[in-house]
């Protein structure tokens, strides 16, 4: 999520957090298609085929962040070399390729906390002289911008951290710049044949440890739960989710943890109802959106108020307290889809502000066409604004500076029990464990509500259709007709295969840069209104005054997430791209957010019934993974 500075620079380290899985039983069989990693067992219903189960959802362990030294003049640099301690006195910085003047900066200090901000002169003993003439790549972070040049001549600055004993931070070569874009990627090979083929998937933290989360799963539902058209097969449900966490990463666990499952109950009960009526045997749109928003508003009231129950009943358990209502204190954005491959129906339940789009060819001038199946739901957002207040009339400062109360930007969203407790649980909260005060203005909650805006859009496999999810670290860098533009080009430097352009095995072979520097996308029209209401620009390119060029973007990677977050970063300007992912928290949430992005590609692929790891597009850690 967006935050005022002073929110970005937040750099609380948190103790571990015990996983806790809800798991609630519905009789529908799973077939499971990512990590097992943290797999969860769950229980199906006799009257139900049996199937194999595996858990999709896997969660990364970030290690603690190193911490780092802000250096007064702004200047960050630390060089590997561990005998090398000295702090820089005097550094002068000489230009390189950035077109800015050499600068003198002296009295470099660390502003880390307990380490005093000067150091005395190191002897001659400490210092390791450079080569005469030798250069090192720098960041320069001042008033709000970076700069990439050359330090010549200096002495690394170092600082011993806690945990972690001596860590630096050193400006990234490219190498290492992809080889961290790369880290967390998955690639995945559908071969069940019911209209998705592939799908990607990339992390990039920001926030240590990231506060995104993410989650997938496909469940073969078998007939004894819903009739296919064609009345042969199961239908398969697939679950696509990322979400966006805020004021720490409990939320986005919580819901990578238990959101679908809570959705797919409401899903069986609503169709298992469905069928006992002759009649209709399938449910109405209308109903499976209110099975969604049920899973949805549920989950949300268990996080928010049932947490507070169990709370209650034992007030002297602190230890448990921290942890029932961790999920509570901290928030969260979601955005889950759901296929239906027996319609072919693609629902985007949303809340908050992450962002899902669909990219569709235009058969008569080749190029793709960018379709938003949401709309960002912040303080800012004109409908979001009118329904607030509608439910708080006569409250001034509802929303106020595109924000709740002045406070929280997302209008919707997970936990966040301070817009959503009565003052009273608040005082309740504070006097017997921890908490804030409730706020002035806090007078009718809930101000924020979990509940999600549902669109159902009809997917034409035949057509290669594909939808990218991400959270609004993506979208504040990338238009929806640059994110499309982009997978398009990504598609067109695929080789040809001799069989189905859909065929899986033809997907990342080899990959090179389109001759055609011009993103492979229709523009956007001007003057649309409900667009430009409903779909904020991407502020960081006026931030880093980006060039509003195609020519700045590039393909060099194997997994379309990736090669979308890699242009968000800058693309061709490697620079760039180097200088975003040297940058650490809490200083990295300044100019980047965390990204998760997901890209989810449509066709008629083979029938193994397989879902198996591209390891091609993989991090290398998950190649050993190579059937799921």
């Amino acid at each position: 999520m967006r935050r005022a500075a002073a929110q970005a620079l937040r750099s609380a380290r948190r103790s571990p957090f015990r996983n806790v899985l809800i798991t609630r039983a519905f009789p529908i069989s799973r077939v499971n298609h990512a990590l097992s990693e943290r797999s969860a067992s769950t229980a199906t219903r006799r009257d139900a085929p049996t199937q194999i189960i595996r858990s999709s959802m896997f969660f990364r362990n970030f290690s603690v962040a190193a911490l780092v030294s802000v250096l007064a003049s702004g200047v960050w640099y630390y060089q590997r070399n561990p005998e090398t301690r000295a702090l820089v006195n005097g550094t002068s910085v000489s230009t390189s390729g950035s077109g800015l003047s050499a600068t003198q900066y002296s009295t470099l200090a660390s502003a880390s906390g307990s380490i005093p901000a000067a150091s005395p002169s190191p002897s001659d003993d400490q210092l390791t002289a450079p080569a005469a003439g030798s250069k090192r790549r720098v960041l320069i972070v001042q008033n709000d911008e970076f700069y990439i040049q050359e330090l010549a001549d200096d002495a690394p600055l170092t600082k011993q951290a806690e945990d972690d004993g001596l860590n630096r931070s050193e400006m990234l070569t490219p190498e290492q710049a992809t080889q961290k874009l790369r880290k967390s990627e998955e690639s995945y090979l559908v071969g069940r044949g019911k209209g998705v083929v592939r799908y990607d998937i990339v992390q990039i933290p920001s926030n240590n440890p990231i506060e995104d989360d993410h989650a997938e799963k496909i469940v073969e539902v078998p007939q004894s739960v819903t009739t296919p058209p064609d009345g042969n097969s199961n239908s398969d449900w697939m679950f696509w989710g990322v979400f966006d966490g805020h004021s720490g990463w409990t939320t986005s666990a919580k819901l990578r943890q238990t959101l679908i499952s809570y959705v797919a109950r409401e899903l069986n009960s609503t169709y298992k109802s469905a069928l006992t009526d002759p009649s209709i045997l399938l449910p109405s749109p209308q109903a499976i959106d209110a099975a969604i928003k049920r899973g949805f508003v549920t989950l949300d009231h268990d996080i928010v108020h049932v947490s507070v129950e169990k709370v209650t009943k034992n007030m002297k358990q602190k230890a448990a307290a921290a942890e029932l209502l961790a999920p509570a204190l901290s928030g969260s954005c979601a955005l889950l889809s759901f296929y239906d491959s027996s319609s072919k129906l693609f629902r985007v339940a949303v809340t908050g502000d992450s962002r899902a789009v669909l990219g569709r060819k235009n058969q008569s001038t080749g190029k793709w066409t960018a379709t938003p199946l949401s709309e960002d739901q912040t303080g800012g957002t004109p409908s979001e604004m009118a329904r607030l207040r509608k439910e708080h009339p006569g409250e001034e400062h509802v929303v106020y500076k595109g924000r709740i109360l002045g406070g929280l930007e997302p209008s919707r969203a997970f936990g966040d029990a301070s817009y959503k407790w009565s003052r009273e649980v608040q005082l309740r909260m504070k006097q017997y464990f921890y908490g804030r005060t409730p706020a002035a203005l806090l007078k009718t909650p809930p101000y924020v509500t979990a509940e999600p805006i549902i669109t159902t859009t009809k997917v034409e496999p035949e057509r290669g259709d594909f939808v990218v999810l991400a959270t609004d670290g993506l979208w504040e860098m990338l238009t929806n007709e640059e994110v499309v533009g982009l997978v398009g080009q990504w598609l067109e430097a695929q080789p040809k295969s001799s069989g189905s352009s859909s065929s899986t095995a033809s997907w990342a072979k080899s990959f090179f840069r389109s001759a055609n520097n011009d993103l492979p996308v229709e523009k956007p029209k001007q003057g649309n209104k409900d667009v430009e209401e409903g779909q904020r620009a991407p502020i960081r390119q006026q931030q880093w005054q980006v060039k509003n060029t195609d020519e700045r973007f590039v393909v060099e990677d194997k997994n379309v997430a990736t090669h979308l977050v890699r242009n968000a970063l800058g693309g061709r300007d490697r620079d760039m791209v180097c200088g975003l992912l040297t940058l650490v928290s809490p200083m990295s949430r300044r100019y980047r957010d965390d990204l998760t992005v997901e890209v989810i590609f449509f066709g008629e692929g083979d029938k193994s019934g397989d879902v198996v790891l591209n390891a091609e597009a993989s991090a290398p850690k998950l190649g050993a993974k190579a059937k799921l």
